[in-house]
């Protein structure tokens, strides 16, 4: 149905998350509409950010520099720490700016039908940081599924034995704004019971 190039274009922006054929067809046409500068221009973004873009060797953040740029920050709160299974859950919580603190991305969830355990996430960099900098505090913001409490529960018996004073928290967790009792499932309102506040 399509020219070789562009069928393969097409392919290419289908192994992208979230990215089906009509949308890849859609993005594809509109590549190829484009000046061919733009094309050039999207291309070398690429390169660059899979040439620069690294860990960061404290927080296993996603930077260019190294540590990065929440970890030399003067302005981050030091003794307030956030963990969280991914790069994308931290990008979440900037977005919303009332965090101010530092960040520890696991790198996933412990996962033991995929074969994820302890030692395929940054687990122990975690223990070991908390061992040597001593935070006043750590909020866990996992979802809250069955991996999430099981990678919380492994963490918090690991950091207990370095640090049994760390003052742990999680995330509150419970009904969206505008959202109808009826259709909520029972762990989301038992969540939301348990984050209940005083009017």
């Amino acid at each position: 149905m399509y020219t070789r190039p562009l069928a393969r274009l097409i392919e290419e922006l289908q192994r992208l998350p979230g990215i089906g054929a009509k949308t890849a067809q859609r993005l594809a046409l509109h590549l190829i509409n484009r000046p061919v500068t733009e094309i050039e221009a999207l291309a070398q973004a690429l390169l660059e950010a899979k040439q620069t873009v690294k860990h960061c060797s404290i927080c296993f953040n996603w930077s260019a520099e190294d540590p990065c740029e929440i970890c030399r920050s003067p302005q981050r709160d030091p003794s307030l720490w956030c963990v969280v299974a991914e790069v994308k859950d931290l990008i979440a919580l900037e977005r919303t700016r009332e965090f101010k603190g530092r960040y520890h991305v696991l790198g996933g969830l412990i996962s033991p039908m995929n074969g994820i355990g302890v030692d395929q996430l940054h687990i122990r960099e975690l223990v070991a940081r908390v061992a040597q900098e001593k935070p006043r505090e750590l909020i866990f913001a996992i979802s809250p599924s069955v991996e999430g409490e099981v990678t919380m529960h492994v963490i918090k018996d690991f950091l207990k034995q370095v640090s049994p004073t760390l003052y742990m928290t999680r995330l509150a967790f419970g009904l969206p704004m505008g959202s109808e009792l009826e259709y909520a499932d029972e762990v989301t309102l038992a969540r939301a019971l348990e984050a209940r506040r005083e009017l």
